[in-house]
């Protein structure tokens, strides 16, 4: 399985995707680049994904970029994890019920709040 897709963290707030791929262009031939940005505000939220052409590749710019200033921001480049590979802690478990619910919560009587929950 190839594994020649990078996260990249610290990316500074201004960087294009166009300036993300000429840096890692430093270490072989990119194949996607990607900054994350923020679904409210549209702006970068400091992380992205670069695709390097093969492993050797990708290799080459974790060497290059890992713990390297980039316009005054310190990266974090390492190999990405697919998603279904990401541990728990990533990501906060899903609450079950409404807002608030449990034992006679929120001060609703016996319905549990906002969503319901136990009632006794």
């Amino acid at each position: 399985m190839a594994n020649n897709k990078l996260y990249v963290g610290g990316i500074p707030y201004r960087t294009t995707e166009d300036e993300l791929r000429t840096a890692f262009e430093e270490a072989g031939t990119v194949t996607s680049a990607s900054i994350i940005m923020d679904r409210m505000t549209n702006r970068s939220r400091g992380f992205g994904f670069v695709e390097m052409a093969d492993d050797a590749m990708a290799q080459a710019a974790v060497d290059r970029w890992d713990g390297k200033e980039m316009d005054g921001r310190m990266l974090s480049v390492s190999f990405a994890r697919p998603q279904g590979d990401r541990p728990a802690g990533d990501r906060p478990p899903r609450r079950e019920g409404g807002f608030g619910g449990g034992n006679r919560g929120g001060g609703y009587g016996d319905r549990g709040g906002f969503g319901g929950g136990n009632s006794y």
